[in-house]
């Protein structure tokens, strides 16, 4: 039986374990129930129309997810770098927005901009990131600094930019894009993953920070999803390593990355859409939506494997 095979068998006996791990206190559990109740509702989900800004909506997961939430009648701003990309957009309702996370004027411009047009911001998706692979002596420290720039302290900028509205309006929803890699780690992954178990706990003290002024705060933690992710992660590995001690073990990672990423194994985009719009709709949403191709059964083995297990597996998973 190969990795995969492993991964499928586990995926069952952990969706129990899953499901106990992610049930709402029992406060929270019926406080939904008795909204649910008195609403008549037969679901906890509401389509209400919410102003959303979702970061790195120019490609991937961010392109799917705007297009996703402006279809269900959000009003959407799409904020990335490259404005252009998001052009096609517009035909689904999304407005581009300019924005580079790692620019504070840019970002503070941007959360202006939103509140002008609309005078509220109800939801912000964190997706905007990047990963890049390398074994931990070949990345340079510029290299690793700016991809904590981008997927934590750009992160950050935009969060307590928009605080402050939410506060104000005394609700609001913040959903961070994690990584099932902020729960687990894959070889020469080091400095991506340190970035993503950043945002998960930066999101756990930010829930309990924020909880009183009405501001629920998810993480989405995608597992396998073909997006052109796998495919520059594998080549910063493979760049990082040329002419170094890792050059045969990285270059053979890189390899499997493309050949994995080029497969029909991966999770579609809007699997991980999908989730978003959980979050964003349900009266209750959870705090963590673990989703995607190998997600759930990687960190159950991750949890219940001896350490060096573990590595072995990560090691010969490509």
């Amino acid at each position: 039986m190969d990795i995969y095979g492993i991964f499928h068998l586990v995926a069952k006996i952990h969706h129990f374990r899953y499901i106990l791990d992610n049930l709402p206190s029992y406060k929270t559990y019926y406080f939904c129930i008795v909204k649910q109740k008195n609403n008549n509702l037969k679901t906890i989900q509401t389509m209400e129309r919410k102003v959303i800004i979702i970061t790195g909506a120019s490609s991937g997961i961010g392109f799917s997810t705007a297009e996703y939430l402006a279809k269900q009648g959000h009003m959407v701003y799409g904020a990335a770098r490259r404005v252009e990309k998001m052009e096609p957009l517009r035909k689904s309702g999304v407005t581009p927005l300019k924005m580079d996370v790692t620019d504070e004027v840019s970002v503070r411009e941007a959360i202006a901009e939103v509140i002008k047009q609309e005078g509220r911001i109800d939801v912000l998706v964190n997706n905007a990131g990047y990963g890049s692979y390398g074994a931990i002596e070949d990345v340079s420290l510029e290299e690793a600094r700016q991809q904590f720039e981008v997927n934590v302290f750009g992160l950050a900028a935009i969060t307590k930019e928009v605080l402050p509205y939410m506060r104000k309006q005394k609700s609001g929803r913040i959903i961070n894009v994690s990584s099932m890699g902020g729960r687990v780690t894959t070889y020469f992954g080091a400095w991506y993953h340190a970035t993503k178990y950043a945002v998960e706990a930066f999101s756990d003290a930010l829930r309990m920070e924020a909880g009183e002024f009405g501001i629920k705060v998810s993480l989405i933690e995608p597992g396998g999803i073909k997006t052109p992710w796998g495919n520059i992660a594998a080549d910063h590995l493979a760049e990082s390593a040329k002419g170094g001690a890792y050059e045969a073990n990285a270059s053979k990672i890189a390899e499997g990355m493309r050949r994995q990423y080029a497969g029909n194994m991966m999770s579609n985009p809007i699997v991980i859409s999908k989730a978003i719009s959980r979050a964003v709709n349900s009266s209750c949403p959870k705090t963590r939506y673990l989703i995607g191709f190998g997600a759930k059964p990687i960190v159950f083995l991750h949890s219940i494997l001896p350490a060096r297990w573990f590595d072995w597996i990560m090691m010969h998973a490509s």
